[in-house]
C-alpha cells in the first residue's frame, strides 16, 4: 500500500508504494481503509527530531485521521463499512492518573502511545486499531470534516480547561494556523464576538476572513502599539519567546491558555510578581482525554459554517504529493494540509 515513511533514527521522510499492509494481530482490532489523514505542527516537530516519537524502526506518521473501516478482528462490536474517526491516544488503565480519568498524564499511554507517533498512522491507505480508539460517525457529518475531529477534540479538552470562558470577555487568540482557525470557529459558535486575533502572516489573515466571524484581525507589531489587556489570551503558536511577549497582555484576573505544543527546548520568561498582583493564571493543554464526544459534537452542531476545508485553509494533497504539502505549510500559504488517501 502506499503510505509516507518517517524514519526516525535519521530524521527522514518518504513515500513508498509497497508499505506492508496492516494486520489484525488481536481480536479487537479494527483495519480502517484512510480517507482523510492531516498533517499537524507535532509532525513537524517531529519530523525536525523536536517532538518525541519512536526511532527503532520507520513508521507511516499521522495522528489525525478518518475514513471506513476495512477489516474487523472477531471479537469488534464494529462492522465494515461504517464511517469513523481515530482517537490517536488511549489510556494505559492500569495507573492512578488514568483510573483519575486523566490519562493526558499517563506516562506509558496517552502521548507516549499515540497511533501515528509510536506506531504505524493515517498517512496510509490502511491502519490497524484497537476498537477502543474508533469513533463511528453520525450521517450529518462527512469523512472530510471528521479529519479535523483530533485537533477539534484537542481545542474542546482547551475549552473545558479554560472554562468558563464567559461570553463579552475581551479574548486575544494568538497565532492563526489551523489552530488558531479552530478556536476560532469554536469561540464565534459558543457566543464569543470580543475576539482579536493577532498573526504576523498576512496570508493567514486573510484565511480568517473566509470564516465570516467579524473578529478584529490584526498583526503582532499592531498589538504591540495598543495598550489593550485580555481576560483570556490562548496562545496557538507553538513559539515559547510569543508567551514572553503575549502574557504582559494579560488583564487583572486573566487566564493564559498555552494551546500551541512547544518544542521541549523552548524556555520563555514571565514575571512572578505579574502572576500574583494580577491573580493570573496559565493552563497548559495536553491532547484530548475522553474529549472526542465532545468535538463530534461540535462538528455535527458546527456543520458546513464552520468545518469547511476552504473556509479554515486546509488544502489536500495525494499521499505522493507530501514534499508539496510540507513547503506549503512552510510557506504558510496554506492553514493546514491534509492528505486525501480516498480513490475517486
Amino acid at each position: 500500500m502506499e503510505a509516507v515513511v518517517f524514519d526516525g533514527s535519521n530524521l527522514t521522510l518518504k513515500y513508498e508504494k509497497n508499505y506492508p499492509m496492516p494486520k489484525i494481530t488481536n481480536d479487537d482490532d479494527v483495519i480502517v481503509k484512510v480517507h482523510y489523514a492531516g498533517i499537524c505542527g507535532t509532525d513537524l516537530h517531529i519530523i525536525q527530531g523536536e517532538f518525541p516519537a519512536i526511532k527503532t524502526h520507520p513508521i507511516a506518521l499521522g495522528h489525525e485521521s478518518s475514513g471506513v473501516i476495512h477489516a474487523i478482528g472477531k471479537n469488534s462490536i464494529y462492522k465494515v463499512g461504517q464511517k469513523v474517526a481515530i482517537d490517536p491516544n488511549k489510556s494505559c488503565n492500569l495507573c492512578d492518573f488514568c483510573h483519575n480519568g486523566n490519562y493526558q498524564y499517563c506516562l506509558t499511554a496517552g502521548i507516549n502511545s499515540t497511533i501515528g507517533i509510536w506506531k504505524d498512522g493515517g498517512w496510509a491507505q490502511y491502519v490497524v486499531v484497537p476498537q477502543q480508539q474508533i469513533f463511528v460517525l453520525p450521517d450529518e457529518i462527512t469523512t472530510e470534516q471528521a479529519g479535523l475531529c483530533e485537533p477539534y477534540s484537542c481545542v474542546s479538552h482547551g475549552f473545558n480547561r479554560a472554562a468558563p470562558l464567559k461570553v463579552g470577555q475581551k479574548i486575544l487568540v494568538v497565532g492563526a494556523g489551523i489552530i488558531g482557525n479552530l478556536w476560532i470557529t469554536t469561540l464565534h459558535h459558543h457566543g464569543h464576538r470580543e475576539v482579536t486575533v493577532s498573526e504576523m502572516n498576512t496570508a493567514r489573515l486573510d484565511i480568517v476572513k473566509r470564516l465570516d466571524t467579524g473578529y478584529r484581525l490584526i498583526t503582532p507589531d499592531v498589538l504591540a502599539k495598543e495598550n489593550n489587556t485580555y481576560d483570556v489570551i490562548i496562545d496557538c503558536t507553538g513559539v515559547g519567546k510569543v508567551m514572553e511577549i503575549s502574557f504582559n497582555y494579560l488583564r487583572e484576573g486573566g487566564k493564559y491558555v498555552l494551546f500551541g505544543c512547544c518544542p521541549p527546548n523552548h524556555t520563555t520568561t514571565v514575571n512572578p510578581y505579574q502572576i500574583y498582583n494580577k491573580e493570573l493564571t496559565i493552563i497548559g493543554v495536553k491532547i484530548n482525554p475522553f474529549s472526542f464526544p465532545s468535538a463530534i459534537g461540535w462538528l455535527k452542531a458546527m456543520g458546513s459554517r464552520y468545518v469547511d476545508y476552504y473556509k479554515l485553509g486546509v488544502k489536500t494533497y495525494s499521499l505522493s504529493q507530501y514534499s508539496e504539502a510540507l513547503e506549503d505549510l512552510k510557506k504558510g500559504s496554506v492553514a493546514k494540509a491534509v492528505f486525501k488517501v480516498i480513490d475517486e
